[in-house]
């Protein structure tokens, strides 16, 4: 069983939900793995931007991993789990789902952890406010 297979609900709230379109992908007909990352940055950052009140900015991705080829036209769903706040950061859990809607099915397609910090207007770190 591969790690990524053991959990078998989404973690996190709904962060985004997007169709992957044609100029998304290769001419394998299979989604570009950078584009689905730049995807969950944002589903991140929508999140920490919330929790921190004003402007964010990623400042390191860990434990990337791809388990399955997301073909071009998949619902994909994109979740967020806070895993800590800290004084001026947030480090949270962000997993992809591709929804197979014919079936009434969702398959984890991956995961990543996401650390954002707080800056400012000036792209100073910041206090998170409590």
């Amino acid at each position: 069983m591969h790690e990524l297979d053991k959990d078998p609900l989404p973690k996190g709230e709904l962060a985004l939900k997007i169709t992957a379109l044609p100029r998304d992908g290769n001419s394998f007909g299979d989604i570009f793995g950078g584009w689905l990352v730049s995807q969950m940055d944002i589903a991140g950052s929508s999140t920490a931007a919330r929790l921190a009140r004003g402007r964010v900015a990623t400042v390191a991705i860990d434990r990337m991993g791809f388990m399955v080829p997301v073909p071009i036209g998949a619902q994909l769903a994109f979740h967020a789990h806070v895993l800590e706040i800290g004084r001026s950061s947030v480090k949270m859990l962000v997993e992809v789902w591709s929804e197979d809607l014919a079936h009434d099915e969702s398959r984890k397609v991956t995961e990543a952890i996401f650390v954002f910090v707080a800056i400012d207007d000036r792209g100073r770190t910041r206090i998170i406010p409590s």
